[in-house]
Order: structure tokens, then sequence, then C-alpha cells
């Protein structure tokens, strides 16, 4: 156990030195001592709580202005953060960002419905995008959103943290390296009690209940674990109607997806239990976290040759919500798609449609390629 925790360790490490290789681009703008400026759009929980703080761990990119519908938020950080009135934008104003050469990238961290329409007002005005997931309400969004991008030869990226979080990136590394064997079965679960009266219980602006919420850690886990994408969905909602805050989303959609290579994954989406976990399952073994995909106290088992036990790894030097960030900077600089882009974010905006249908229509859904 411990010999295959340092070897993988080793093995990420050089490719962590590998990345942070820079291009001939990326090495002019650190030369320059220039990093790039986000505006962050919706002064939300998860932005002032999560995002804020966190872009001052950026090694490529910091905060440079704001926007929102709230006077009182946008005077309260603008003045925490040191961003000048000019800098400060409201919805009405929201296209003027096209004018202000210092925002290079914009965070988009809105209600689902607002995704699309503000990620692609920003790629029009000239701006790398960064979106929160879900990407949006449905997958012609999604698509609208990537035309939008590449019509303006810009980058669009999707807010996939557990994409940059290092127990999670530890895991993938396992499990391609072949440490459980083939891959056959993994389980996902996630799901929390959601409160009444979040705009997450408001159909027209969430799209859904909790599968376009916490579920969406579920089904994205279940992809990146297997490293293959699903064939055939099938899924079953329980909702209780009785209980106002499920008036127009849903509560529970339990789903399974079949993989090329055979493998199954059981997945778990709720608003009315606790679960936070997923496990991959292979011919030679397990591996598998709980809590997985919170923002901190992550924790790994494996099952190997009989044995069980947990695996530490050193604390990370960056957060993943400034990695994240900084990852659509370096992709702008060099210009490339960086990782978690777009694409990444209609695939699973198509399988949600999937699994709505059958869940509908009791049945299985095949995807197409």
């Amino acid at each position: 156990m411990e010999l295959g925790r340092r070897g993988v360790l080793r093995g990420i490490g050089a490719g962590v030195v590998a990345s942070s290789l820079p291009s001939c681009a990326l090495a002019d703008a650190l030369q320059s001592g220039r990093k790039l400026g986000y505006a962050v759009v919706g002064l939300g929980s998860y932005a002032v709580n999560q995002l804020l703080p966190r872009i001052r761990e950026c090694d490529y990119a910091k905060l440079t202005a704001l926007v929102s519908g709230t006077p009182a938020k946008l005077e309260k950080y603008g003045a925490e953060y040191g961003i000048p009135k000019t800098h400060r934008y409201d919805y009405a104003g929201y296209d003027r960002i096209r004018d202000n050469p210092d925002i290079d990238l914009v965070y988009v961290v809105l209600p689902n419905s607002m995704h699309a329409e503000y990620s692609i007002r920003a790629s029009k005005a000239g701006k790398h995008v960064l979106c929160e997931k879900p990407m949006a309400n449905t997958a012609a969004e999604a698509e609208a959103m990537i035309a939008a991008a590449r019509a303006a030869n810009r980058r669009l990226m999707i807010g996939y943290r557990s994409h940059f979080e290092p127990h999670n990136l530890y895991v993938i590394d396992q499990i391609r390296k072949g440490a459980i064997g083939r891959p056959t079965l993994i389980t996902s679960e996630h799901g929390f009690y959601a409160k009444p009266g979040q705009w997450r219980l408001d159909r027209p602006m969430s799209g859904g209940g909790s599968l376009m919420d916490i579920g969406i850690y579920s089904l994205n886990a279940a992809r990146y674990l297997s490293g293959e994408e699903p064939v055939l969905v099938q899924a079953m909602e329980s909702t209780d109607r009785s209980d106002p805050r499920f008036a127009t989303v849903e509560d529970r959609i339990d789903f399974q997806l079949k993989f090329p290579s055979g493998a199954i994954a059981n997945c778990v989406s709720s608003y009315s239990s606790n679960h936070n976990a997923f496990r991959a399952t292979g011919t030679k073994g397990w591996i598998g976290m709980e809590p997985a995909t919170v923002y901190d106290g992550h924790s790994i088992f494996v099952r190997i040759d009989g044995k069980t036990g947990p695996v530490e790894l050193p604390k990370a030097t960056k957060s993943q919500w400034a990695a994240q960030m900084d990852e659509l900077a370096k992709a702008a600089i060099e210009g490339r798609e960086p990782r978690a882009s777009g694409a990444e974010g209609l695939r699973d905006m198509r399988l949600i449609e999937a699994i709505y249908a059958s869940a509908r229509e009791g049945r299985a859904i095949r995807m197409t390629s």
C-alpha cells in the first residue's frame, strides 16, 4: 500500500513538473508579471465564501471586476477586494465589460438558467469564460455556449473543481495505472437535505432538482473513474410530491450507467438524504473515497491483495478552486482548450437529459456518439 502510494505520488509529481513548464506565450506573460483579470459574475454564497478568497492563491490570475444585481454587495465586496467603482457592474451594464482591458476572464456563478446567456455575452465581449456546473439548463443551451466561444476564438471552461482536487486526481491515477485491475463496478452517491425556499427548488431557474445540482457529482465522478463514456442509461425517480419542496423538481433519482468495457456504475442523486462517496471496484481490488467531493476533509481507502487501508496525501499547496481558476488563465495564454472544457459540460448535459428521459419513460436510453 505505502510503496504503491509513493510510486503514484512520484508519477503525479513528474506530471506536475512537466505541466508547469511554460510555453513561450506563458513564459512571456510570466516575465511581464501580468496576471490575467477575472470578473466574477454573481455574488452569492459560493462566490463570496469559496471563490473570491481563493483567487488570491492563483499564480496566473487575479480579481479585477465584480458583477451583481445587488448594489450593497458590489459596495461591500468591491471595498473588501480593492475593486474600483469603474470595475463594478450591474446586470444591465454587463456588456460594458467588453471595453475593460483589465478583464480577460469571466467566472459565471449564477443560477443555472442564467449560465447560457451570461456566458455567451461574455464570449461575445471577447472574454474567456469559466461557468459553474451544470453547464446550462439544456444540452441545446450548452451547444450554443460552445458555438459562441468558438466564434469569438475564446476559451470556455466548466467549474468541475473535483478535476483539480488532489485526492480525486490520485484515485483516477491509481485506476489508470491498473492498481485495482480492470474496473467492473462503480458506485457514486451524492445528496443532502435541501432546505425550502432556494432557487434550486424552482425548475425555471434550476432546470431540475437534485440531478441538476448535487447529482452531477455522481454522474461526473462515474465518468472520470471509469475513463469511458456511457453507452446505456437507465433511471428511476422517487419523489414525495406532498413535500412542498418538490412542487416542480425531483427529489431522488437512482440511475445506472453501462460503459463500453462492460463496467456498470450505480449512482444516487438526492435532496432528502446525505451522501458523498464513490468507489471503483476492479478485478484486483477497490479504491474509494468518503467524503469524496467535499470542500475539504477528503478520505481515501484502498483494498488490494486482501488488505484494506487508508491513503494519506501531502497537504495541497493550492486549493482546488485556485487550481481551477488558474487553469483557464493558462489555457487562455497558451491558446489551448482547458481541462474541463465546454465539451465536458455538454457530455454531462446530454447524459442528464437521457437520465430524465429514462426515469420519465421507464426504459433504458441508448447513447449515441
